[in-house]
């Protein structure tokens, strides 16, 4: 349970129990019932619309979120996976293959967190090595062969920072990743469906139509290591996550990304179907526009969107 959301359980809890002595006992009318239930909606809503950007982050990270393999499984009819980057191993924390979305087909990769004690390890709480990167621009470059578009969802609270991915070229391998998708002659639908942190997020973020759930976030740092930087304070993390604007009213204004996805009240855990349709729709949505150019036009497109990107201008000497 989130601390926010504590004024709410509690009375859903008592919402429920009048409901159950209201059908035993008849201690209470269907009118009494219909006004305690008024009563949750404006608490809900008075709650929902005034959460700080902390608090956002804490609905990002929330175990119940759903992850990139639930929306694979819940999206997809048939999915096929592909293993390993052909150079050193699989990568758990990079899922990619085929799949089929509504009819069309999708060359899909992902970034996959795991949802218990054993995936978690396993995933390497998607936090992807170098292979798992080589992984992706492999995927990438089977769809660009059949022309099929890239469907990437981003989760991920950054590239796996440890030694030995350094050893192996984390950095070039991003790199890399980045100089294929600028040019990759398929189309690529980008979601951001939880964190999307620094260049472990951007080294599959490059696409021609991006789009974000409500309350995801997209950051080069996460609000910890910014606090851990210039303030050398934890207790910054909120002041951090404020200042970064790194959620997706101001991604969109700044034109970083092109769509927000809206979640349901109170977050994606509250409704994991309903979160998980609304990306579908955007998928399908985005796929039937990108499908109506020519490959031309969609590289056109995708060179003139990222040079945009931090502009501004000098004003006086």
């Amino acid at each position: 349970m989130l601390e926010h959301e504590k004024e709410i359980v509690e009375y859903e809890k008592l919402l429920e129990q009048l409901k159950e002595q209201g059908q035993t006992k008849g201690l209470f009318a269907d009118e009494e019932i219909l006004q305690l239930e008024e009563k949750l909606s404006g608490l809900k809503e008075k709650v929902y619309s005034a959460i700080t950007p902390w608090e956002r982050i804490q609905i990002c990270r929330h175990p119940n979120r759903p992850h990139s393999l639930d929306y694979i499984k819940e999206m997809c009819s048939e999915f096929v996976e592909i293993f390993g980057d052909r150079q050193y191993r699989d990568d758990a924390a990079i899922i990619g293959g085929f799949g089929i979305i509504g009819g069309e087909r999708f060359v899909i990769i992902a970034q996959e967190k795991g949802s218990d004690t054993a995936t978690r390890i396993e995933r390497n709480f998607g936090m992807p090595h170098p292979e798992g990167y080589r992984k992706a621009k492999r995927i990438m470059k089977i769809a660009e062969k059949f022309q099929l578009p890239v469907l990437s969802l981003i989760d991920t609270a950054g590239a796996f920072p440890g030694l030995e991915a350094e050893e192996r070229g984390q950095g070039g391998a991003i790199a890399e990743n980045l100089l294929e998708m600028a040019r990759l002659q398929t189309p690529i639908i980008v979601v951001l469906i939880g964190e999307g942190c620094s260049g472990g997020a951007l080294g599959m973020g490059m696409g021609d139509v991006i789009g974000m759930l409500e309350h995801a976030y997209y950051s080069v740092i996460s609000p910890e290591g910014c606090a851990s930087i210039l303030w050398k304070d934890k207790g910054m993390n909120s002041v951090a996550a404020d200042s970064l604007k790194m959620h997706a009213e101001f991604l969109l204004e700044e034109g970083v990304i092109d769509a927000v996805i809206q979640e349901p009240v109170g977050g994606a855990h509250h409704d994991q179907k309903a979160a998980i349709e609304s990306v579908k729709h955007f998928v399908l949505e985005k796929w039937k526009y990108l499908s109506s150019l020519s490959i031309d036009e969609v590289l056109d497109m995708r060179y003139e969107k990222f040079r945009r990107l931090g502009h501004c201008e000098t004003v006086g000497q």
